[in-house]
C-alpha cells in the first residue's frame, strides 16, 4: 500500500509561538551580548546549514565587533523526519578556526546530539574559544548533556517552523515560529 503524500497546511492557519518581533528584540539581545563579550576581539561565526542560516544572518547584522561566517552541513535525519541518532558531516569550515574565537550557531538545540557532534569536530580544530548560540532550545528532549552559551527562546517539546526551520524542506522563509499541528508533525 503507498504512503499517503506529505501535507503542507498553509503556515497561517499555525499558531505563532514567537513573532517577528519578538524574534527581532532576543536576537538583537543576543547581539549586543555577544559583542559585550568579544569587545576589541574578532570572532567567527559558524553556522549550522540549512536551519541557521536566517538566525546566522540577523545574528551577525546585531553582532558590532569584527565578525565572520562559515558553515556546516550535517544530517541526522531519517526520510521521516525522525533523528536517525547518528551525525554525518556534509559539509565542513572552508578556513581554519585554530586560535580564533568561534560560535556555532544553530537553529533548535534539541536532543544535543548534533551539536555535541559538531562542538568535538570543531574543538579538533583548536579554537581559541568556542561557545554556542540557538534560536530555540528543547531542554525536555536532550539526550546528551549540552548546553549553549546564548539562547533566545527555551521552548516546551513541540514541531515548530518559520525562521529557518521547516517540515520537509518547506516554511523556512516563515518570518514568525510558528506550532505545526501535531497530526502534520509528528511531535
Amino acid at each position: 500500500m503507498p504512503s499517503s503524500p506529505l501535507q503542507f497546511p498553509p503556515a497561517a492557519s499555525m499558531d505563532v509561538l514567537y513573532s517577528k518581533t519578538q524574534i527581532a528584540e532576543r536576537v538583537a539581545a543576543i547581539g549586543k551580548q555577544i559583542s559585550e563579550d568579544y569587545e576589541g576581539q574578532s570572532i567567527v561565526l559558524i553556522g549550522v546549514l540549512k536551519g541557521a542560516a536566517i538566525f546566522l544572518a540577523d545574528l551577525a547584522r546585531a553582532i558590532t565587533v569584527d565578525a565572520t561566517f562559515d558553515f556546516v552541513a550535517v544530517s541526522s535525519y531519517g526520510r521521516a523526519r525522525v533523528s536517525s541518532g547518528a551525525v554525518k558531516l556534509i559539509k565542513d569550515i572552508d578556513n581554519p578556526i585554530e586560535g580564533k574565537h568561534v560560535i556555532l550557531v544553530e537553529d533548535i538545540l534539541d536532543t544535543g546530539l548534533t551539536l555535541s557532534y559538531l562542538r568535538g569536530l570543531m574543538l579538533q580544530h583548536k579554537p581559541a574559544s568556542l561557545k554556542i548560540a540557538t534560536c530555540l532550545d528543547k531542554p525536555e528532549r536532550r539526550l546528551v548533556p549540552i548546553e549553549a552559551d546564548y539562547v533566545a527562546f527555551s521552548i516546551p517539546n513541540a514541531f515548530v517552523i518559520g525562521y529557518g526551520m521547516d517540515y520537509a524542506e518547506r516554511y523556512r522563509n516563515v518570518e514568525d515560529i510558528r506550532l505545526m499541528p501535531p497530526e502534520v508533525g509528528g511531535h
